[in-house]
């Protein structure tokens, strides 16, 4: 059975080397070099992201190197790598390696026992948080939660957490239908999953926060928002959609 490990980055040179350094040595130790692909998709990076990625892969035969012709958001970026990738499994994470590739040890059993989506909880009450974000982060985060639970109607405790595994079958139709790009993109590919009844596992993680993150505190929050009111909408007249509810 075949891994992919898909990582979105965008203006990532300094830390993605070193996150595809560790990620790498875990996955030879554990699965060996013909059954696992790591794909950096990156999203139109204007700084040396890309060449970082070349040298890295006459020693990384497994890596490859997938390039946006523009910065279109993280979503897209995901989405591209899980439709593209070749691996039974396809997981995503984050190129500041705040929950490790090591994680993956707590999503293969749960796929072989019959889930099709495992999305890492940092709400989940056996997480390991080593460190925490700031109290305005956390606290937005929860109310970002609040909000989804109300207009999308997902009992999930932690969506926007970095580090999610799909079935290959899962990965192809959900994310065929994904439309989002931007960061509420995890919100609306859990929703399609749920319209496609595809069993989803929330597992617990160990994190640490990365303080250098992407998102901006004030802008995109409130595009998170509007894009919350638009994922019922957008998704109402796909005919997989309606055919998965009937």
């Amino acid at each position: 059975m075949k891994l992919s490990v898909i990582i979105p980055a965008f203006n990532e040179e300094s830390r993605l080397p070193a996150t595809l350094g560790e990620a790498h040595a875990w996955l030879i130790e554990q699965h060996g070099g013909e059954t696992f692909e790591i794909l950096v998709v990156d999203d139109g990076s204007t700084d040396a992201t890309c060449d970082q990625v070349r040298k890295l892969m006459p020693e990384m035969p497994e890596l490859k190197l997938l390039q946006q012709p523009a910065n279109r958001g993280k979503g897209a970026a995901v989405r591209r790598g899980m439709l593209e990738a070749q691996g039974d499994i396809r997981l995503f994470m984050d190129a500041d390696h705040s929950t490790h590739v090591n994680e993956a040890e707590k999503v293969l059993p749960a796929i072989a026992a019959g889930a099709d989506v495992v999305i890492a909880s940092r709400q989940h009450p056996e997480s390991d948080i080593t460190q925490h974000q700031s109290w305005l982060r956390e606290h937005m985060g929860q109310g970002f939660n609040v909000l989804m639970r109300s207009m999308v109607g997902l009992d999930m405790q932690d969506t926007q957490c970095g580090f999610k595994a799909f079935t290959a079958e899962a990965a192809e139709a959900i994310f065929s239908l994904q439309k989002l790009e931007g960061f509420s993109f995890d919100v609306e590919i859990l929703f399609l999953a749920h319209k496609l009844g595809f069993s989803t596992l929330e597992i617990p993680v160990r994190w640490i926060n990365e303080p250098n993150s992407k998102v901006r505190m004030l802008l995109d929050p409130l595009n998170m928002f509007i894009d919350l009111l638009r994922i019922r909408r957008m998704h109402r007249s796909d005919p997989e959609s309606q055919a998965a509810e009937k």
